[in-house]
């Protein structure tokens, strides 16, 4: 086996077989069963952003609209989902329609069997690497940053996608499709799609993310060259680079309504800076959950700035209700209703709320704490692009919203390759450097309430990298899909 014209250690490759073979003795091979689509509409996202749901149905008929695009994803934290709605965004804003496949929502199938499983262990290990520091240093980190780097790792998952194929059978191969996750870009390419996209998520270079025969795109210049050079994906080696056809720096990935209005957006958040009216910060708390105790010091800090009306806190707690459970335990105070409000699984009061809030003439959504949480996912994760905008710090690790076009407070990172997102932000002048600590997030928020021209300066930042074209990265990302078959 070859990867990029370069030779795979023959242990290496026995491993990655007798993997597959492990996974099909646990959740059977079904690359002969005919699954047959249909689409629906997605009760969140299809009017916003032109988004339809392709399904499992009984009926052979699947029907196509017009200027179709596929997004290929699959629920793996809030990253994956949040990049394909960006993709989403930018495709319904370029006159396609986006097709939302996202490989682990068929539980019948072995491809979801897999990924839901491969999807637990993950969440867990976030989850430790957070109250366990020895387990962080020792496993999550080197996993995170040196174990997915390697050449090595990429062969397990391309044996894996063999067995994520039998989806894609009735999809005609050549409607261009953009992957935000490489499981559904190397399934995709295995199962015989021609214009695939590979959507490379992080600003640190791993295997993991390689799909060969797919149009690898990048956010940053610094992914660029390590993902073309391979460097250091065999230890002590220079390998064949990727050839430059196969992969593209397009900027960061981000949504057509936010880039839209990048500079009404950042003028709103100076003008409430300079006239002195509460600053709001916007926590997320990612997929896993796996950092509230974190946001709880956070939220701590915030309060007497918030009774003081000097600040205003939205959370998003995304599907996990125990997560703010847990944050009213330890925090008494946001248990007073009259301080704090809670807008749970009422989709349309909470697009209402973020309207207001955009407006900027409304007074609840201008004071005290807001707590939002949907158990539907989309919900859960598009509710934060939503009061991004309105947003004027968004505290969260340094993920995929590294690169949204909001001033950031970075907290710590779960996993080694996040650190990247952070240091390419802090770079471009639009978040700060990554907080490792409580004490230090507590002390970057007590800077930026006693001077908040951090805030100016960071938009400031914003609007001169969307004059370069940084954010423009799903627009870049679609014409590069639609193109490649011509």
């Amino acid at each position: 086996m070859k990867i990029f014209n370069n030779e795979i250690n023959k242990k290496d490759y026995k491993k990655a077989v007798k993997g597959q073979k492990k996974f099909i003795k646990k959740f059977g091979d079904d690359r002969n069963t005919e699954y047959h689509l249909g689409i629906t509409d997605n009760s969140v996202i299809t009017g916003p952003l032109g988004v339809k749901n392709i399904v499992i149905t009984d009926d052979k008929n699947l029907q196509l609209p017009e200027k179709p695009i596929i997004i290929g994803n699959i629920r793996m934290g809030f990253g994956h989902y949040r990049i394909s709605m960006a993709m989403a965004s930018a495709a319904h804003s370029m006159g396609y329609t986006p097709l939302w496949l996202d490989l682990n929502s068929f539980p019948q199938t072995t491809c979801t069997k897999i990924i839901s499983y491969q999807n637990d262990l993950y969440s867990m290990g976030s989850r430790l690497s957070q109250k366990f520091s020895l387990f962080n240093k020792l496993f999550w980190e080197p996993m995170n940053y040196e174990g997915f780097k390697k050449l090595s790792y990429n062969v397990g998952d391309q044996k894996n996608a063999e067995l994520m194929t039998p989806i894609f059978r009735e999809i005609p191969k050549d409607i261009p499709l953009i992957a935000t996750h490489v499981w559904p870009a190397q399934a995709a390419i295995h199962a015989g799609m021609k214009n695939v996209v590979n959507a490379i998520p992080d600003n640190w270079p791993m295997a993991l993310h390689l799909a060969e025969g797919s149009l690898h795109t990048v956010q940053t210049y610094n992914s660029y060259f390590g993902y073309r050079s391979l460097h250091d994906f065999v230890e002590g080696k220079v390998l064949n680079p990727i050839p430059k056809d196969q992969i593209l720096y397009t900027g960061h990935y981000i949504d057509h309504e936010m880039v839209e209005n990048i500079e009404n957006d950042c003028a709103k958040r100076t003008e409430r800076a300079k006239n002195g009216k509460p600053i709001r910060f916007l926590l997320t708390i990612g997929g896993a959950g796996a950092q509230g105790e974190f946001f709880q010091s956070i939220v701590k800090a915030l309060l007497p700035y918030v009774k003081e009306n000097k600040a205003t806190i939205y959370i998003n707690c995304g599907d996990y209700e125990n997560v703010w459970a847990n944050m009213k335990k330890a925090i008494p105070d946001l248990n007073d209703e009259n301080l704090c409000h809670t807008h749970f699984n009422n989709w349309t009061n909470e697009c209402d709320f973020a309207k207001r809030s955009l407006e900027g003439n409304d007074k609840e959504s201008s004071c005290g704490i807001h707590a939002f949480c949907n158990k539907d996912i989309f919900a859960a994760v598009y509710i934060t692009n939503l009061l991004i905008r309105s947003s004027d710090i968004l505290v969260t690790k340094p993920s995929e919203l590294a690169f949204y076009p909001v001033p950031k407070l970075f907290i710590k990172r779960v996993g080694g390759h996040e650190m990247w997102g952070a240091i390419h932000s802090a770079e471009i002048g639009d978040g700060t450097q990554e907080c490792s600590t409580p004490e230090y997030a507590c002390s970057m928020i007590k800077m930026i309430m006693e001077d908040p021209s951090i805030v100016e300066g960071m938009c400031t930042a914003i609007i001169k990298n969307k004059g370069l074209g940084i954010y423009d990265g799903a627009y870049n990302a679609v014409k590069a899909a639609v193109s490649m078959n011509k």
